[in-house]
């Protein structure tokens, strides 16, 4: 007969839960984001992604070497943002270390990483977006302040749950389309 588990023999285990939930939720933003892209298609892209890259790769590296071990790189073109950091990995950047390390590399920061505020037209927009989707079974959605994330994993305690993302991805996909009004883009 095996010896019971215990709470140390879980922890790796909730550890990957949690970041398979995080991954899920930020493929799932991933895909409104594409789809509601305005970022101009065509020739001319190539140099400016790698460039982008380069620099995305600079910055992920500097916050690494300075104690945010878990922090990502980039995608392939180059995207890198804070909405990113903080629903895909986890890195907890409201603590000291990461805005310490932030401000260290504040200089290599990527553009776009901190994202911007919402205009005033496009936070209506956000806020009707988070309506829809506590109206469509994710009730405790909480509503974005202008400066922050449109979604945020860490704030909506029913993700956690069991079942909890996928009820956010199924409300996620029926609002997709309020996501663009509110400001939410494809990469750059």
């Amino acid at each position: 007969m095996p010896p019971p588990q215990t709470s140390a023999d879980k922890a790796p285990t909730q550890k990957l839960t949690g970041t398979l939930r995080s991954l899920a939720a930020l493929a799932v933003f991933a895909l409104i984001s594409a789809g509601c892209s305005n970022a101009p298609t065509g020739t001319g892209s190539t140099g400016n992604a790698a460039a982008n890259h380069e620099q995305a790769m600079k910055f992920s590296q500097c916050m690494r070497d300075n104690g945010v071990s878990a922090f990502p790189d980039p995608d392939a073109s180059g995207s890198l943002t804070i909405d990113a950091v903080a629903n895909g990995s986890l890195v907890d950047t409201k603590s000291a270390t990461f805005q310490q390390a932030l401000s260290t590399c504040r200089d290599l920061e990527p553009a776009g990483f901190m994202g911007q505020k919402r205009s005033a037209q496009q936070q209506e927009a956000a806020l009707k977006f988070a309506q829809c989707i506590r109206d469509n079974g994710v009730k405790d959605f909480p509503d974005p302040a202008p400066d922050a994330p449109l979604v945020d994993t860490n704030r909506i305690p029913s993700a956690n749950r069991n079942g909890g993302m996928t009820s956010l991805n199924a409300a996620m996909k029926k609002c997709g389309s309020l996501a663009a009004s509110a400001g939410v883009s494809g990469g750059q």
